[in-house]
């Protein structure tokens, strides 16, 4: 029997409806969720709060789930949470990993980006998503 992968992100919004985005120290040096693999013995909800504390040094409270993407490519599920920053604490990079972070509008997200973190931030966005549920068959650039 195989252990199956699982990861979180957090979809963190300011006052004025802006999305926290963190951009990576690795790869393309992409905007993407603050969020990452699971530990052993972590819950969904567990893994998304350690990420975004690892990542940009804030405590968070979990809050609905707004996505589950399950990603052929890896066997892996995706889990994806609104989440607010606890009073009074302010994100700054605090990983190796995080170059910058920022909040962003909808209509002006940072690029480059991949097509998956896009579609995540839309879904946890609307109001009136149909299914939580979501089958990631390849991922895109948008750059």
């Amino acid at each position: 029997m195989s252990n199956k992968l699982m990861g979180a992100a957090a979809v963190i919004v300011n006052e004025e409806g802006k999305v926290l985005l963190v951009k990576h120290s690795y790869g393309r040096n992409n905007w993407d969720l603050p969020g990452g693999k699971s530990e052993s013995n972590e819950s969904a909800e567990g893994t998304a709060a350690r990420e975004v504390l690892e990542e940009i040094g804030v405590q968070v409270d979990i809050g609905a789930l707004t996505g589950v993407y399950y990603d052929s490519e890896y066997d892996m599920h995706h889990f994806v949470f609104l989440a607010t920053i606890r009073d009074g604490q302010q994100p700054k990079p605090s990983s190796d990993e995080i170059l910058d972070l920022g909040y962003y509008a909808l209509n002006d997200l940072p690029r480059p980006m991949k097509d998956f973190t896009y579609n995540r931030i839309l879904d946890a966005l609307n109001p009136h998503r149909e299914s939580i549920f979501h089958t990631t068959i390849s991922r895109q650039w948008l750059e």
